[in-house]
């Protein structure tokens, strides 16, 4: 298990983005992955005591909340890592200033984790949260797809507790869900599962939204430029446009690039962030569908875990 998903990510997250999806290394390493992910899952079942047992995925909380948690996971870091690029490239903070910037968004994701845990206690119903995180958190990405040159810090914290409010009321809550679901002596085995396709969704959702900013990057410093040199030829004026690619390839040479040249620079990095949250919402509108489909059971009570402990209890001693 532990060789496949390395494998998996190794294609994925460095090999693809760095050197192209159809790069030998990214197919072989990608392949030879999913390859022992079949011998691994085939294993998996004829096991006595499986680290993962597939029986689970019969269970409908189980294979919903798995999904959805690969889904969240996908864009919650497609908002995480893209808004900080943002402030760096477009707004020129430092790396520090830009993490920084991030505040509002976990603002909102601890106000609504807060939120929604109390509420679930109080009322006995979990299935609304996901449903209304997942949907506020499409909205939030939607809207960031308004980010311009110029946009107020204001207005981007605006979007950025958006999508931390609907993370915080969908995280959480998928877990309350699976729990509640699963067999006492499953569910060890079940959050920490969650977790990891969560973790895995965040993988794949940078990796495939790096690449798709790195691919509309240069498009658009192309059809930018080429637009500029026939409305302003003089602008261009003794400009070496062998320079972008440097640009793609260090945001730093912005800075030292002149006024006009700069501002179409980053026009294109701004197009190109629109294109990656236009790709990012459905993701989060298909977390929207999956949370539709969640079925709602009663909540555990304490007797029920006590009277767990208790048969777990008489086992061991049996």
């Amino acid at each position: 298990m532990v060789t496949s998903v390395c494998l998996v990510l190794l294609s994925v997250s460095i090999y693809g983005p760095q050197y192209g999806w159809t790069d030998p290394r990214t197919t072989i390493f990608l392949v030879v992955g999913l390859i022992l992910t079949v011998v691994f899952l085939y294993w998996e079942s004829k096991a006595k005591e499986p680290i993962l047992p597939l029986y689970l995925f019969k269970n409908h909380t189980f294979s919903l909340t798995s999904a959805l948690g690969a889904v969240i996971g996908a864009g919650m870091f497609g908002a995480i890592v893209m808004l900080p690029l943002y402030f760096q490239v477009v707004k020129g903070y430092s790396a520090t200033s830009a993490g920084l910037k991030l505040i509002p968004l976990m603002l909102g994701i601890v106000t609504t984790s807060i939120f929604s845990g109390k509420m679930i206690s109080k009322h006995g119903h979990y299935k609304r949260y996901p449903i209304m995180g997942t949907a506020i958190m499409t909205v939030g990405i939607l809207l960031m797809t308004r980010l311009q040159i110029d946009t107020p810090y204001w207005q981007i914290s605006i979007y950025a507790i958006m999508v931390g409010a609907g993370l915080g009321l969908s995280m959480q809550t998928i877990v309350i869900a699976l729990q509640n679901a699963v067999d006492f002596k499953d569910m060890g085995v079940a959050t920490s599962s969650n977790t990891f396709f969560r973790s895995l969704g965040s993988v794949f959702g940078t990796a495939i939204f790096g690449s798709i900013l790195t691919n509309r990057v240069g498009h658009y410093l192309a059809s930018n430029f080429a637009d500029l040199a026939k409305t302003d030829p003089k602008a261009l004026d003794g400009f070496d446009m062998s320079q972008l690619g440097g640009i793609t390839s260090s945001t730093a040479v912005l800075k030292t690039l002149p006024p006009v040249i700069q501002h179409t620079a980053l026009e294109a990095f701004v197009s190109s962030f629109h294109v990656v949250f236009y790709a990012a919402a459905p993701i989060t509108a298909l977390g929207l569908l999956l949370a539709l489909m969640l079925r709602e059971t009663p909540l555990r009570t304490t007797q029920d875990y006590a009277a767990a402990r208790e048969e777990a209890a008489g086992e061991s001693l049996g």
